[in-house]
């Protein structure tokens, strides 16, 4: 059976002038049967409409923050970096990808993105705008979980992973305040933030506040989440 493409938005270092991937997110789409592509940096139209026509499916990684003139905010003082090429890259080729229907993955950053796109806001600093004892952003190393997250009964995670607990690591000061129409709620962290969304009616838009790329490849709730994308 051929195996499934999944593009892969790239990270980007400013301060080396390079952009490059975590090999969490390749292994994770390897490891359920697909083939990762680390996308180039572009926000070029045609480019991106040839690359949503060849590949089955994209995963928008973690980074930086996702830059407030998005969701119409002004920028608080906490915000951090902001990758404008990223940001315009990012909305071009979910525009497409969305139009087609494609596979669509959101993981950290990937969440926040998703959610302002299609209209929702964020919150720009947790610590200050949702003050919680509950860690947000933990030290390394991320493959050991920091807090919970409970399950919405009846969302497709919920059904997935047969769980009404599930422990998660997270490292993010950003996160979804009001969300979208067009999503609703899979996952909410112990201290109200939502931790997962689905977009209901879409062959598949998911995506995750914590970083399932990090977690031991034995750990099979978060290969899971891999695995399902792969087979929509």
């Amino acid at each position: 059976m051929k195996k499934r493409m999944i593009g892969l938005v790239p990270l980007v270092d400013a301060e080396r002038e390079s952009y490059w991937m975590l090999p969490g997110y390749m292994n994770g789409i390897e490891q359920a049967g697909g083939i990762p592509v680390m996308l180039p940096l572009t926000a070029d139209p045609d480019t991106l409409q040839q690359l949503a026509d060849t590949l089955d499916g994209f995963l928008l990684t973690g980074g930086q923050d996702v830059s407030p003139v998005f969701y119409q905010a002004q920028t608080v003082a906490h915000c951090e970096a902001c990758c404008a090429e990223r940001d315009a890259m990012e909305q071009a080729l979910f525009g497409i990808a969305w139009a087609q229907d494609k596979p669509i993955l959101g993981i950290c950053c990937g969440i926040q993105l998703i959610n302002i796109l299609l209209g929702g806001m964020l919150y720009q600093d947790l610590p200050t705008k949702h003050p919680s004892p509950v860690q947000h952003r933990q030290a390394p190393p991320y493959t050991d979980p920091c807090h919970t997250v409970g399950l919405v009964e009846g969302s497709p995670l919920h059904w997935l992973l047969r769980q009404e607990v599930l422990p998660v690591n997270s490292c993010h000061h950003q996160a979804v305040n009001t969300l979208a129409s067009e999503l609703s709620p899979m996952a909410v962290s112990e201290d109200g933030l939502i931790g997962a969304v689905y977009a209901p009616g879409r062959r598949f838009l998911w995506a995750v506040q914590w970083h399932p790329e990090f977690f031991d490849p034995t750990d099979w709730l978060s290969r899971a989440i891999f695995s399902y994308f792969l087979r929509s």
